[in-house]
């Protein structure tokens, strides 16, 4: 399973390049260390310590800063009965325990408390009322806190579960983080703080399914991260099915794969040449 170096080793695909380096910034086309900070966004507790653990380690190691929001309060992951009316505050207790395993300090680990599988009730923004759980400035909804999350932390790289998992809640959280990336980095909510000063560099994590194109980046880990990420996982033991996923991580090895977002928006000037009249191409007028 594990390395025999006690280093972390990266590997990035760039079109015809295979970049290998011993650092982050040694295969990154866009880093700044001034600047660099990561925001994982975990739908549910458990999520980015599946496939983010050893990229978490690997930023920390380079002095990179590193938080942690988790979305869902996971009132619905109970596996008993006796637990049924307690386990957010059991896995909001996991939550910590884990992260802090990984090196990623206390004030960095966000609980933001949405309800479990209820999060299509809060797609958007909207005025809050009494009974909304996640509300600040009268306003709830998951882009509304996630702007207001963004421009507190001013992350420059957002990691997050891949929108082809198949969990809904995995797959909200992707398309409402997206568009809170553009939000924030714009003038609209004022209140919620001042604008990024960028765009964030997105990156999927591989958790529960394939991504639906390559990843362009791989982690490899040394033993020790390896196990640390395996102990933080065993830490949500109120997941019964918890020690098989730690057996099926350890025996696929100390790897993760990242995906990157690149947003494609709208340019005339991508589909004009399309139309143009190639070389070869005849023209027939009717």
């Amino acid at each position: 399973m594990a390395k025999k170096s006690e280093s972390f080793e990266f590997v990035r695909l760039v079109e015809s390049e295979r970049r290998v380096g011993p650092t982050l910034a040694s295969v990154s086309r866009h880093w700044n260390p001034a600047e660099e900070r990561f925001l994982f966004i975990s739908p549910h507790d458990d999520d980015v310590a599946i496939g983010g653990a050893l990229m978490i380690q690997a930023a920390l190691a380079d002095n990179v800063p590193v938080d942690v929001a988790v979305v869902t309060d996971g009132a619905q992951g109970y596996c008993s009965l006796e637990e049924k009316d307690t386990i957010s505050d059991i896995r909001r207790r996991e939550t910590f325990a884990a992260y802090k395993l990984l090196g990623v300090p206390k004030e960095n680990i966000h609980w933001v408390g949405y309800p479990d599988c209820q999060l299509s009730r809060y797609v958007g923004r909207r005025p809050a009322t009494s009974s909304d759980p996640v509300q600040s400035h009268g306003y709830t909804g998951l882009q509304h806190t996630f702007v207001e999350l963004l421009r507190r932390l001013h992350p420059n790289q957002v990691f997050l579960p891949t929108v082809a998992d198949l969990h809904p809640d995995h797959r909200m959280v992707h398309s409402e983080m997206l568009i809170s990336c553009f939000h924030a980095s714009g003038t609209i909510w004022p209140e919620l703080g001042p604008p990024l000063k960028a765009v964030p560099y997105i990156h999927e994590l591989a958790v529960y399914c394939n991504f639906p194109s390559t990843p362009k980046l791989r982690v490899e880990a040394p033993d020790a991260a390896m196990r640390r990420k395996l102990k933080a996982i065993a830490a949500f033991k109120s997941q019964k099915q918890i020690d098989k996923l730690v057996e099926i991580l350890e025996r696929g090895g100390p790897w993760e794969y990242l995906r990157p977002v690149d947003f494609a928006l709208y340019n005339p000037s991508v589909y004009r040449d399309q139309f143009d009249e190639p070389p070869r191409m005849r023209t027939i007028f009717r």
